[in-house]
């Protein structure tokens, strides 16, 4: 408890201050993007550790599908609940809870190895980490204004993808057999109630927008719904087994953490050139060429030994194809809504991404099991020529959007909520490429 002044001159007890005051938005946004940071360093070192543990502890490779796939169902149904959580308790608690949550299964998985057991944890994980999304999401977008809005969302789409590849790189700080990495994990996400509990002391306001369901968008943007579900299906074969197949090739632990991080590296790299050129171009045949990259690049990978440079650069150009893809298929669907429709449609494309996130990994899976490792590429290939063939039947079959109705291109996470959907300004362009039209929110 403090004192503070009121307008009058005259000190009032009982009211809290945080020690990053409200004022200053740059130490507030600083704080929270410190906090989302260990959080996701923690993630990427948490999925990359469980897929070599599943490994050496000899469990089926369907059987570490499912254990994968659990973490994007949970995400999946993390955001509905930590949405209405927001409201009942407020960011802050909602987001110390979570975090103690997530700090706690992980530990559980370190001292019970078994299947079931990580089921349920890795489900739980992704349950809390879409929660503690939500509540950074809706802080960010609170602080956010119209000229700084955009430049929120890039710092935060590479604080996420940045923060899992730096989690990927920690695996070969320890041996992987041990408890100390599932510590780490478990010391990094806690270590995230820190900034964000001094960030602030009162809590924004939570607007939600009026859910458009897919039966509504399906005849509206199904180029954008089907290149969302691939996107998904993609990054789960890639962040759910990606792990297990560098494990089961016989990569060491440093090998498998540049595997995996390097298509992280990749995405943050090529997202702007990529959204620089759509802004520039027809933005479904830049999608459309984005997804070829994303189905030949693995072939890359398949050519060259599995230890070498070459694989590990294969990649990196993996990542800058398959995580930017995701980013031009919502700036895609936006240029065909209204503006007061796209925080709506919002929800609906991120469900549709997080429902082929489940099925990528246990597809994946299955085929490995069945035919071989190699096949982890090859799926990714198949995966990205599906999206690759459908988008080509709309160019040929469809008229295209004018390219002055595009709106502008922004970098959405792949991993992120509804909620990013906040910080994307709603400008059109003209034919000059000047923004016209009000935009949503502040």
């Amino acid at each position: 408890m403090v004192d503070t002044t009121d307008g009058q001159g005259t000190i009032e007890r009982g009211e809290s201050r945080p020690l990053i005051p409200r004022r200053s938005v740059a130490a507030a946004t600083w704080a929270l993007f410190v906090g989302l940071a260990l959080v996701m360093v923690g993630n990427g070192l948490n999925g990359s550790l469980l897929g070599v543990r599943s490994d050496a502890a000899g469990f089926s490779l369907a059987v570490t599908g499912v254990i994968m796939a659990a973490y994007f169902a949970g995400f999946l149904v993390g955001t509905a609940y930590a949405e209405s959580a927001l409201r009942t308790v407020g960011h802050i608690r909602v987001f110390a809870a979570l975090a103690s949550m997530a700090s706690t299964v992980v530990l559980i998985q370190a001292i019970s190895v078994e299947p079931i057991t990580w089921t349920i944890t890795r489900f739980l994980f992704g349950a809390c980490s879409a929660g503690l999304y939500v509540v950074v999401e809706s802080w960010l977008n609170d602080l956010a204004t119209n000229a700084t809005r955009g430049r929120i969302l890039s710092v935060y789409m590479i604080v996420t993808m940045g923060g899992v590849a730096v989690g990927q790189l920690l695996l070969s700080i320890e041996d992987t057999s041990g408890f100390t990495l599932f510590i780490v994990v478990s010391v990094l996400v806690s270590l995230s109630l820190v900034p964000i509990s001094l960030s602030a002391s009162s809590a924004p306001p939570i607007a939600t927008p009026e859910p458009i369901g897919l039966r509504a968008l399906a005849p509206r943007i199904p180029t954008g719904l089907i290149s969302s579900f691939f996107s998904g299906a993609g990054a789960g074969a890639l962040i759910g087994m990606g792990a297990v197949y560098a494990s089961q090739v016989g990569m060491s632990t440093t090998q498998i953490s540049l595997f995996l991080a390097a298509p992280m590296i990749g995405a943050i790299v090529f997202q702007w050139p990529i959204g620089w050129l759509s802004d520039k171009l027809p933005r479904r045949g830049v999608l459309f060429g984005v997804a070829v990259a994303g189905a030949t690049t693995p072939l890359l990978a398949l050519a060259v030994p599995v230890d070498s440079a070459i694989a590990t650069l294969a990649m990196f150009l993996m990542g800058g194809a398959m995580f930017p893809f995701y980013s031009l298929t919502v700036a895609y669907s936006n240029d065909w809504l209204k503006a007061e429709e796209i925080l709506g449609a919002s929800g609906t494309l991120v469900r549709v991404n997080g429902t082929g996130a489940i099925v990528g990994p246990l597809l994946v899976a299955g085929l490995m099991a069945a035919i071989g490792p190699r096949l982890f590429f090859w799926t990714i290939t198949g995966i990205f020529s599906c999206a690759s063939v459908y988008i080509l039947y709309r160019i040929v079959s469809k008229d295209a959007l004018p390219q002055e109705r595009q709106r502008r291109w922004a970098p959405i996470p792949a991993r992120a909520s509804a909620g990013a959907a906040y910080l994307i300004p709603r400008r059109r362009r003209n034919a000059d490429g000047i923004p016209t039209g009000n935009p949503i929110n502040k």
